[in-house]
């Protein structure tokens, strides 16, 4: 079979910037109760973004009430994502990367909004916050109702053609994945399946994947691979949103990854405060003003009813897809 190497796959010089950071697993006996007193949990932060108009991250934290795991929370399981290196220049990794998706992807479009995406979606109606820039790729928070939404790390159900670049609908592929693959069994159990929709399947050397079918490109999902970079445009959107907001909540990320914690820094030079509510450590505590180890689920409803819209008259808000 043979190899070639990533710029083979991009004539047009655009080649995505591999960085490979792997940060450890907390242990499981890091893992700490969310606070039984709530409302005192919660007062420093309410005191800290009461009436101002906030931008706010999210990461997988958000999503595990969802019924989809997190990558970095205390005791969760080691993950290794394949890296668009690898993938592009090997037939076999995208074979081994298709029939995982091909099961893991029904996870998150299977999954619901919970009470965390639902809380977001109101108080951007409520003006409390200009919108969301979220690292996870379920689309769980535009289902929720959020419309200024920045996905950084792209949307698991669309795929692209790194060839014309066109993109299609996952559920498309899907279809013609079974149809070239028939005797494919799909089993899912809640919690297997990754954030990113990987799913271990086993063997997979028989699966069978699919090209573009408008040019013959190679296929990939359209989200950001391990080790790749965010399209530019998708940055500028998000700093955008930081930088029209007052201050910066942080929900359900370790901000493990350079991409997210970009703009914890960019709110810290701008003298934004910060509040930080996670299970778990996270890169950004020492630039937080708060931070509350709670779940999203428990401490953004709670943050939705206290929590008032500034004042300040305000332009209308653009709304970020990818």
């Amino acid at each position: 079979m043979a190899h070639h190497s990533i710029e083979d796959y991009f004539p047009d010089g655009n080649i995505p910037n591999l960085r490979i950071k792997n940060t450890p697993v907390p242990p499981a006996e890091d893992a700490r109760p969310d606070p039984t007193d709530v409302p005192a949990a919660l007062e420093p932060v309410v005191e800290l973004l009461d009436g101002k108009l906030i931008a706010v991250i999210t990461g997988a934290g958000i999503s595990t009430d969802s019924g989809l795991p997190d990558y970095r929370s205390p005791g969760a399981v080691d993950r290794h994502p394949m890296t668009l290196q690898q993938f592009m220049s090997d037939e076999s990794y995208r074979r081994h990367y298709w029939a995982r998706n091909h099961s893991g992807w029904l996870a998150p479009l299977r999954a619901q909004p919970n009470a965390g995406h639902l809380a977001l979606a109101q108080m951007e109606r409520d003006g409390i916050i200009d919108g969301v820039i979220t690292q996870n790729v379920d689309m769980l928070h535009a289902r929720a109702g959020t419309h200024s939404l920045v996905n950084l790390h792209g949307r698991f159900d669309r795929v692209m053609c790194t060839s014309c670049h066109r993109i299609f609908p996952r559920a498309a592929l899907h279809k013609r994945l079974v149809e070239l693959n028939p005797t494919w069994q799909i089993s899912i159990d809640e919690g297997d399946v990754a954030p990113d929709a990987d799913l271990d399947v086993g063997d997979t050397s028989g699966f069978v994947i699919a090209n573009c079918p408008a040019c013959g490109g190679i296929l990939r999902t359209d989200v950001v691979f391990f080790g790749g970079t965010v399209r530019p445009h998708i940055v500028r959107a998000a700093r955008t949103l930081v930088e029209k907001a007052d201050a910066l909540l942080v929900a359900g990320s370790s901000l493990a990854v350079g991409s997210a914690m970009r703009f914890v820094r960019q709110a810290h030079h701008e003298d934004k405060p910060i509040a930080i509510i996670n299970r778990g450590a996270t890169r950004g505590d020492r630039f937080a003003q708060v931070r509350v180890n709670i779940g999203t689920s428990t401490a953004l409803p709670y943050l939705a009813e206290r929590l008032h819209a500034s004042a300040a008259p305000r332009q209308a808000r653009p709304v970020f897809s990818r």
